[in-house]
């Protein structure tokens, strides 16, 4: 029996890079299996802890500044380790994907398990196109998104 998962995709697609989330979120549509929930968000992070709630899982992309590689991708798994601290992950309001999670854990409404999937972006201003490394990103970033999904349901069927 799996449990509930939820593929979040972050970003805003009229502020370049952000865009890469509903990218990702495009790439993903129709290949999950149905048991898994997909939704693409933009806007303020305190609004998506409602779509949290009754998740065992959640994976996450999302595209952060502060890196020096735009494109390069990272997967950080909330158990073992933090969302690094020199890595944005900006949001049009000032409640980021750092302090939606850290609230969602003080009111324990975070799923059990969360990863999340940073792409370093360069550009992030309203009206701008996505940088070319973090659109070539989007195809990798949403392969490692299903595989994840695998590993999580497997982990599930397992538990």
């Amino acid at each position: 029996m799996t449990r509930p998962l939820l593929v979040l995709c972050l970003g805003n697609p009229d502020r370049g890079d952000d865009g890469l989330g509903a990218a990702v979120a495009e790439v993903l549509d129709g290949t999950l299996p149905p048991d898994v929930t997909l939704m693409a968000r933009s806007g303020d992070m305190l609004t998506m802890l409602e779509d949290w709630a009754g998740f065992d899982a959640l994976v996450c992309v999302d595209a952060a500044g502060g890196g020096d590689r735009p494109g390069r991708i990272h997967r950080i798994d909330l158990a073992e380790e933090d969302l690094p601290r020199d890595m944005a992950f900006l949001s049009s309001h000032a409640f980021g994907l750092g302090e939606a999670i850290a609230l969602a854990r003080t009111l324990d409404l975070a799923p059990a398990d969360i990863v999340v999937y940073a792409v370093e972006g360069q550009r992030f201003d309203g009206g701008s196109e996505m940088t070319p490394p973090v659109a070539a990103a989007i195809g990798p970033v949403a392969e490692r998104i299903t595989a994840e999904v695998a590993r999580l349901r497997e982990a599930a069927n397992h538990a």
